[in-house]
């Protein structure tokens, strides 16, 4: 059963909804950890004084802002505590607006919210007149001890949140100096009618079942087969080569070809990887563990 990490009230004019809010993510991260490798003993990090080896209490630790190399202008707790946002246990609607509108940049975290007791209908009445309405809300909210902007969306009769970044938190690619052409060079007009024609053919309706994290499927074979003892097997990495401005063309005709070979819409055929590289045999394993590796929340 999924478990409340906050409540509070949705308040906008003069319409107050109890909620409580729950994560929409589980993350499925493996956990790996850090030993030596002669011996497997466990490494522990402490916190020392820089240039000693005194390990440092975390009572003693306080914040800092560097102005300049070795120049600090310390914070103490009851400093930091003075600046902290006010605990309110309210979503303050502050706009309406198209949820198009929105750049996806400024998405960050995904919750679900949930009707506190006795608000179910006042939850209901306001998930069905966002979804119809087709808006968004922009909201702010005080979450583990920082503001928040936030995102509130309605879908199937469910309200979710998304914690968002400020304006000045998503750097403008006008800041990227040299990573971007002072002059975006000349695209023929056959050129991008032929990429168009690309996207069109490799295009499809969103599953999100159909995308599964392919390198964590496959760190768990691997940590699977080198604790049976098994030879591990790594593949020769060949980076791909970036298409130069004159193959273009012949690029993109060749990828449609492929995709129209394929049986239409869908992905494009992927490259044939390259042939296997033989490894020395894995160190046997101290003890033939489970082979089920447990992933971390």
């Amino acid at each position: 059963m999924a478990r409340a990490i906050w409540s509070g009230t949705i308040s906008f004019g003069l319409l107050n909804v109890p909620v409580r809010l729950y994560s929409a993510v589980a993350r499925r991260s493996i956990a790996l950890r850090e030993i030596r490798e002669s011996d497997s003993a466990r490494i522990k990090h402490r916190r020392v004084a820089e240039g000693t080896d005194e390990e440092v209490p975390y009572e003693n630790i306080v914040k800092a802002y560097e102005l300049a190399p070795g120049q600090y202008v310390p914070l103490s707790k009851d400093e930091m505590a003075a600046l902290a946002p006010e605990k309110t246990r309210a979503i303050d609607v502050q706009d309406f607006v198209d949820i198009e509108e929105i750049d996806p940049m400024y998405f960050d975290s995904p919750y679900y919210l949930g009707p506190a007791e006795g608000a179910e209908k006042a939850y209901s009445l306001l998930a069905v007149a966002m979804e119809s309405s087709g808006k968004a809300a922009i909201s702010r909210f005080v979450f583990r001890n920082k503001e928040h902007l936030a995102a509130l969306r309605a879908s199937g009769g469910v309200l979710t949140l998304t914690t968002m970044r400020f304006h000045d938190e998503v750097v403008p690619p006008s800041e990227l100096d040299d990573a971007l052409p002072d002059k975006k060079p000349k695209v023929a007009k056959r050129e991008r009618e032929m990429a168009e024609q690309l996207i069109d053919s490799l295009s499809t309706k969103f599953k999100p079942d159909a995308y599964r994290d392919e390198y964590r499927e496959e760190l768990l074979a691997l940590i699977e087969r080198k604790a049976e003892g098994k030879e591990i097997v790594a593949p020769e990495a060949e980076a791909p080569k970036a298409t130069k401005a004159p193959d273009l063309m012949a690029a993109l005709e060749e990828s449609i070809a492929a995709v129209k070979d394929k049986g239409g819409k869908g992905r494009a055929p992927a490259k044939r990887k390259a042939a296997p590289k033989k490894s020395k045999p894995a160190a046997n394993a101290k003890s033939k563990r489970s082979s089920k590796a447990k992933a971390s929340k």
